[in-house]
């Protein structure tokens, strides 16, 4: 399937999806191992021993854009989830078809990326 074989609001909202996701992943690789402030830890004498340093916990604009990118990534999954564009599919083609949405929507550059080229 090719990016012509989704209608363009399914095609926007999982580029949408994608790029969240991606974005809090990175988000959250940046950031300390715990939202709350809390000591280090060290457990040396159980069978897989841990160590973590004392965490700050996260700022309140790194909480908001933790959340904001959150809500991004819930909005988006539920327009692609229930679009209608998927009624005319069922079992394993559903499968597939949702599996070529995700990668046509990789592949596509989006509209503000095209009109930039």
């Amino acid at each position: 399937m090719s990016t012509s074989d989704f209608p363009a609001d399914l095609l926007d909202a999982e580029r949408d999806r994608q790029r969240a996701a991606a974005e809090r992943a990175a988000l959250g690789r940046t950031l300390p191992w715990s939202v709350e402030p809390l000591p280090g830890l060290s457990t040396p004498h159980v069978w897989m021993a841990r160590e973590r340093p004392e965490s700050p916990g996260y700022t309140p604009e790194q909480r908001a854009r933790m959340a904001e990118l959150y809500e991004v990534l819930l909005d988006r999954s539920a327009t692609v989830t229930g679009h209608p564009h998927w009624e005319q599919f069922s079992g394993p083609d559903l499968v597939k078809a949702r599996m070529a949405l995700k990668q046509a929507a990789a592949a596509a550059p989006s509209p503000e990326q095209a009109s930039e080229a």
